[in-house]
C-alpha cells in the first residue's frame, strides 16, 4: 500500500473521560472534529452526555426554546444559573459552557466578572461563553485573569440582533471579514480556548481556522470549522419552523411526540387507558 493511503486512513481516536479546555485543543491538534450540542435540563442533558457530545454549551438560546421569546436578549443570569446547574447535574463526561447573558458584561468589565463568577460558583460549570470582539477586550481579560476558561464567539452575535437588523449571513463583505480575523486572533492572544464561528461564509471560517491554535466550533460556518455546534431541539425536530440552510434534522419529534400524545388523549376519553394491569 503507498504511503499516502496510509495517511488517509481513519486513526483511532483517545477516549475522554472527562473533556477539558485542553482536551479540545488537543483535538484540533490531532485532527479530531469536537461535537457540541445545546442542553437546557436535567433530561436532555443527561441523554446528550451518554452519547458522548464533547461539549454541553448551556446557550442564551434557552431563551427562544424554552421560554418562547423572539430573540434571546431577555434571559437574566438568574434563568441561566439555573438552566446550567440543572445541566451540570446531569454529565459525567462533557465539557459545560454557560453563555453570559445579554447586559451581563457589556457596560463593565467588574460587572462581567461579577456575572462569570455567580455562573461557575453557583452552577459549578466549566466555562462561559462572550459574544463578541475587540469591543469586550477588558471583559474577557478580567475574566481570565480570574482563572475562569472563556470560549469567543464571533460572527453573527444574536445578541447584538437589533443592531444587525436580521440574521443574514455576516462578514461576506472584506471590511467585516478582516475585522473578524482580528478579533479572532484578538481573543485567542487573550486566552480563550475556543471559538463559536456563526454563519459565516465557509471559506472564512477555512481562513480563521487555519490561523489559530485554538478550536473553531461553527454553527452556518460550514465544514472547516474544527467542530460544529447545533441547538439539540433543532436536531431532533421537536421545532419546525426554523429551517435554516445549516440545519440538518436527526429526527422529527414534533410529529412523533404529537401522535403519541394525541393516541393518549384517545385512550383516557375512550377509556381504554389506565386498564386493568395499569392500576394497583
Amino acid at each position: 500500500m503507498a504511503l499516502n493511503q496510509y495517511k488517509n486512513m481513519s486513526v483511532a481516536k483517545k477516549e475522554y473521560k472527562r473533556v477539558t479546555v485542553k482536551s479540545l485543543v488537543d483535538m484540533k491538534k490531532n485532527g479530531e472534529k469536537i461535537s457540541m450540542l445545546t442542553a437546557y435540563d436535567y433530561s436532555m442533558a443527561k441523554i446528550v452526555d451518554a452519547a458522548k457530545v464533547d461539549v454541553i454549551l448551556v446557550g442564551d438560546s434557552a431563551s427562544n426554546v424554552m421560554a418562547g421569546h423572539e430573540t434571546t436578549l431577555p434571559i437574566t443570569l438568574d434563568q441561566m444559573i439555573y438552566h446550567a446547574s440543572s445541566v451540570i447535574r446531569a454529565i459525567d463526561r462533557a465539557l459545560v459552557v454557560v453563555d453570559l447573558p445579554f447586559g451581563s458584561y457589556q457596560s463593565d468589565p467588574k460587572e462581567a466578572l461579577r456575572s462569570a463568577i455567580r455562573i461557575m460558583k453557583e452552577s459549578g460549570a466549566h466555562a462561559v461563553k462572550l459574544e463578541g470582539g475587540a469591543e469586550i477586550k477588558e471583559s474577557v481579560k478580567r475574566i481570565l485573569a480570574a482563572g475562569i476558561p472563556v470560549m469567543g464567539h464571533l460572527g453573527l452575535t444574536p445578541q447584538s440582533i437589533y443592531k444587525f437588523g436580521t440574521y443574514t449571513v455576516r462578514a461576506k463583505e472584506e471590511e467585516e471579514a478582516e475585522k473578524l480575523m482580528e478579533d479572532a486572533k484578538l481573543l485567542e492572544k487573550l486566552g480563550c480556548f475556543g471559538l463559536v464561528l456563526e454563519k459565516i461564509p465557509a471559506q472564512l471560517t477555512k481562513k480563521v481556522s487555519e490561523s489559530l491554535t485554538i478550536p473553531t466550533i461553527g454553527i452556518g460556518g460550514g465544514k472547516h470549522a474544527d467542530g460544529q455546534v447545533l441547538v439539540v431541539h433543532d436536531l431532533l425536530g421537536m421545532t419546525h419552523e426554523f429551517n435554516p440552510r445549516f440545519l440538518r434534522r436527526y429526527m422529527n419529534l414534533y410529529e412523533e411526540m404529537g401522535k403519541a400524545i394525541s393516541n393518549y388523549v384517545s385512550d383516557v376519553k375512550s377509556q381504554d387507558f389506565p386498564n386493568d394491569e395499569e392500576q394497583y
